[in-house]
């Protein structure tokens, strides 16, 4: 951690508390005058610190800003989150995110944004991205997994924000196959994954997220009014986007390391156990092939298993999946 992350954690760690300037500068391992310096850049970042004289500093209030400062401090994790670059405004974390793993960012790397001026989901479809309002990041990772497995990492992300947010708002999160995650019948997260690998290695993953955290219904243009929504509407209360994103990070790195270790099977059950999408009849639509059925589960891999009215079982792999009322 940088000094400025030192001193964020000495906060958390002295909520409502003051600490001694004597004490920042040994934790920091700098001078006093170069902790004063640090307490003026976090100021200028908006953020609201009390000094008096021999008591020390206090934290009174934080800007609700995703900074990489406070990301990392006091985050806990290994690899996931322990850098991360931040932006005021994009058009898109996706690019950033894709030149840093090609310079060999290491795995774990997130880009956030405040906004999204151009962001993306599947289909190049775009993604609503006001400021301040959500979290939209890009996260690097490099697993050593073969080329066919890779769909997995979308439904593992999936699984672990999924969880994430039900941890922190107690929202009843459902994962729609394959890459959202919907609050009643109402997207409230999106997940885009993409590749950089030859026929026999993976090079990276970026792992795009987009989550409406606390837009409110009047920031939704018309035409997502009634498909969209964020965790503040659903929970009616304004939910901490630095909280829920940490423990995104720790959840993720503690589930992707045992699917590393173990295999893809305890992330289809909670997968499963999650889906808005098992139990539907689904309308499946793919360049070569339009299929009706209802959605039965995953196979091992993760392709999604559609039983048409005849009885077959057909494998579905890539498409857009749409649902109508059940025969």
């Amino acid at each position: 951690m940088n000094i400025k992350q030192v001193v964020l954690q000495a906060f958390r760690d002295r909520a409502g508390d003051f600490v001694s300037g004597e004490e920042l500068s040994r934790i920091c391992g700098c001078s006093r005058t170069a902790v004063w310096k640090h307490i003026e850049e976090l100021r200028s970042d908006g953020y609201e610190i009390e000094a008096v004289r021999k008591s020390g500093y206090r934290l009174i209030v934080a800007p609700d800003r995703l900074s990489a400062a406070e990301v990392m401090a006091g985050l806990g994790t290994e690899r996931i989150g322990q850098l991360v670059y931040d932006y005021d405004e994009v058009i898109s974390t996706q690019p950033i995110a894709h030149e840093a793993a090609a310079k060999g960012a290491p795995e774990g790397t997130i880009v956030l944004a405040e906004q999204q001026t151009g962001g993306k989901g599947r289909l190049g479809r775009q993604w609503h991205s006001p400021k301040h309002s959500g979290i939209w990041m890009s996260l690097i990772i490099r697993p050593v997994i073969p080329l066919p497995k890779t769909p997995q990492m979308t439904l593992l992300t999936a699984v672990c924000m999924a969880r994430s947010i039900r941890e922190e708002t107690g929202l009843p999160v459902k994962i729609k196959w394959p890459n959202d995650l919907f609050v009643g019948d109402k997207k409230v997260c999106g997940i885009l994954t993409e590749l950089n690998a030859e026929a026999d290695r993976v090079h990276y993953l970026v792992i795009g997220i987009g989550i409406n955290v606390n837009s409110e219904e009047s920031d939704f243009p018309p035409e997502l009014a009634g498909i969209a929504t964020s965790l503040r509407i659903e929970s009616g209360g304004k939910v901490n986007r630095l909280q829920l994103l940490q423990r995104f990070c720790r959840n993720f790195e503690q589930t992707y390391d045992e699917y590393l270790a173990h295999g893809f099977q305890p992330i289809r059950e909670e997968w499963e156990a999650l889906s808005y999408t098992i139990g539907r009849w689904v309308k499946v639509e793919t360049v070569s092939q339009k299929l009706e059925g209802r959605a039965i589960g995953l196979d091992d891999e993760g392709v999604l298993l559609v039983e048409d009215e005849a009885g077959l079982r057909h494998k579905v792999y890539s498409a857009d999946v749409n649902y109508r009322a059940n025969p």
